[in-house]
């Protein structure tokens, strides 16, 4: 009896290597890009204490009500995958002491986990890179985090992505404007969908990131929280609009923007993109002072974002850029007996010390000429080595080329080195 197909778990997907060469154009641009900011990064666990993203995300949001991965392991405690980043990049800060007297520039990727609907560009394990500042105030930070994903963009060569922004004002105005809103959306409660009767309690502002075309009409002329701000956030939004416009950045004010996490305060944003139907989010973030005390820390300033890594590498496949492959600078095709196998061996290691970047795919296995070929061929090299046994006799290599209509050309083998050195 055939044994049954174990399948991959459903929203986990597999990355084949067709795949991987975008995903390493893209984490390859953004990293150099953060490094250059001055970013450093940090590697965090992927299962943390539940409890840390309850108290962090706040426990009447969907991703710790519904979404989470969670369980209680052979010690009783209870666990949970990572649903996002910054509250492990917190943790860890408090745990390491990485905030004492110290501004902190953090960036980290990995893996992502939430149980929700599958579809495109939105799985439940998903990839995020994400950068945290720890320590500074000011719209002049704000901007530059901005700033940088813009850079991002500029450099993957997207130009379809649209900056919105809002501010959130302090937890004090954030609260007065929660119980103008619960004032508001109860004279209408009638009207209200499921998850906005859910949300009306618990987390109002919530209702105002409902994709519902059927509440918009309601959210439209629901009170602002841009009129509710407190003054000193009125000034560091209208700094950080300065420091937009100053520097180039073109950017939308958008008063339903919230963000899906309690612990944001003051300045968020999107980047989003009408390219990918409804999951349109690539990028988004904000200010969230209050977290790392939230957790148990001293209270410290912090600003950040996530990007996500699924949908980006979604954009670039539907763009009309020029995609990136891993296919080999040349295909080293070795038929002869075992004396040939040793010498070409010993070429291939010495073509690689001479020319580390030198993508070079050696055929191992008996086979035929025609075979290795085909195998050349299908790896979409540029070039043929090819090492028989006349060529061993003679200490001769033989190079063709397999994409342009040049002709063959026999080399000493003391000679293979400089002749690739020197080959367009």
């Amino acid at each position: 009896m055939a044994k049954k197909l174990i399948s991959s778990v459903r929203g986990m997907n597999d990355i084949l290597p067709e795949q991987t060469p975008i995903w390493q154009h893209v984490e390859a641009i953004i990293k150099k890009v953060l490094d250059s900011y001055g970013y450093q990064e940090i590697r965090l666990p992927i299962l943390e204490a539940t409890e840390l993203f309850s108290r962090s995300i706040g426990e009447v949001t969907d991703i710790v009500e519904k979404e989470m991965f969670s369980f209680t392991d052979r010690n009783g405690d209870n666990l949970s995958l990572r649903p996002e980043g910054t509250a492990g990049c917190v943790r860890a800060g408090i745990q390491r002491g990485l905030f004492h007297n110290q501004i902190q520039r953090l960036w980290y990727i990995g893996q992502m986990f939430r149980h929700e609907r599958p579809q495109q560009g939105r799985y439940r394990q998903f990839h995020q890179i994400g950068a945290e500042v720890y320590g500074l105030d000011g719209p002049d930070i704000d901007a530059e985090i901005i700033l940088m994903t813009a850079r991002f963009w500029q450099q993957l060569g997207l130009d379809s992505l649209e900056l919105q922004i809002n501010s959130l004002g302090s937890t004090e105005a954030r609260i007065a404007y929660r119980q103008k809103l619960i004032d508001y959306f109860s004279d209408y409660q009638e009207q209200l969908d499921d998850d906005s009767q859910r949300r009306l309690r618990t987390n109002p502002l919530r209702i105002l990131d409902s994709k519902n075309p059927q509440m918009l009409p309601l959210i439209k002329t629901a009170p602002q929280l841009l009129d509710c701000l407190d003054t000193e956030s009125q000034e560091h939004f209208a700094q950080l609009r300065e420091l937009l416009d100053e520097t180039g950045v073109k950017y939308q004010v958008n008063p339903c923007l919230v963000r899906g996490l309690d612990y944001y305060n003051r300045t968020v944003f999107e980047w989003i993109t009408n390219d990918l139907g409804t999951q349109g989010t690539i990028c988004a973030g904000g200010r969230y002072d209050s977290l790392v005390e939230q957790i148990g820390g001293k209270t410290i300033q912090a600003v950040g974002f996530a990007l996500g890594l699924e949908r980006l590498v979604l954009m670039l496949l539907q763009s009309e850029l020029p995609k990136p492959n891993n296919a080999p600078d040349a295909y080293f095709i070795i038929a002869g007996n075992e004396q040939v196998t040793k010498q070409g061996l010993h070429l291939a290691e010495l073509l690689r010390d001479a020319l580390p970047n030198l993508r070079l795919l050696v055929n191992c296995g008996k086979s035929s000429f025609k075979s290795q070929f085909k195998r050349a061929d299908k790896s979409g090299a540029s070039l043929a080595l090819i090492l028989a046994e006349d060529e061993l006799i003679n200490q001769k290599i033989t190079l063709k080329y397999l994409r342009e209509k040049r002709p063959q050309v026999i080399l000493e083998q003391s000679e293979l080195i400089n002749y690739l050195k020197n080959l367009d």
